[in-house]
């Protein structure tokens, strides 16, 4: 793996944040070569979610890959890892270069299409302890990242996440700030996404 990295990270001037953006943290050959891999053999599955009292089909597929016995659960779903694939170590150990952490876990989302999204959360499960870093790898299609302070609702940020780029969370973001991947009506192509993080 031949990951070429941008050197000045775009770091984001948001009050009770820590965000880190890398807009070109893998080059897109490479990034091409490994969105394909994780599409084509990752083994997704879609969980059911309650929302108000409703059950319904989680809108997107997932996957947890990570140490024995790290269970993560998250809207009353728990999920088992499944063991490192050589694919996930590496890009997990590239990423442990610019962000000085050892990862457990990686939850990966596959967004199929527009209609696919992820509604506003935190990271902040009691498995990942106080102030946890989520470091976040993009492949495929552009996806709109939104951010919203949870106190101060007229701070708001929107950041395009790109083919190959890393997005890092980290001090007190998750306690101040909720996040999410909004549907959206425009023809768009599929994003496969790599929250890599600690589970205590």
């Amino acid at each position: 793996m031949n990951l070429l990295f941008q050197q000045e990270p775009i770091v984001l001037d948001l009050p009770d944040a820590e965000i880190i953006y890398y807009p070109h943290f893998m080059d897109t050959i490479e990034a091409d070569a490994i969105f394909s891999e994780l599409k084509n053999t990752i083994p997704w599955q879609q969980d059911e979610i309650r929302v108000f009292g409703k059950i319904h089909q989680q809108p997107r597929l997932t996957a947890l890959y990570g140490n024995k016995n790290k269970t993560y659960s998250y809207s009353n779903i728990t999920m088992s890892p499944n063991p490192w694939i050589p694919i996930l170590e590496k890009i997990k150990l590239e990423i442990e270069k610019v962000c000085p952490t050892e990862f457990t876990t990686v939850l990966l989302n596959y967004y199929r299409d527009g209609k696919d999204s992820n509604g506003w959360h935190a990271d902040d499960e009691k498995e990942l302890g106080i102030n946890p870093i989520i470091a976040s790898m993009s492949f495929g299609a552009t996806r709109n990242f939104q951010l919203k302070h949870n106190s101060n609702t007229g701070i708001k940020k929107n950041i395009l996440l790109e083919h190959g780029s890393l997005l890092i969370m980290k001090g007190t973001t998750q306690q101040y700030w909720k996040h999410q991947i909004p549907k959206t009506a425009k023809p768009i192509g599929p994003r496969i996404n790599l929250t890599f993080r600690i589970i205590k």
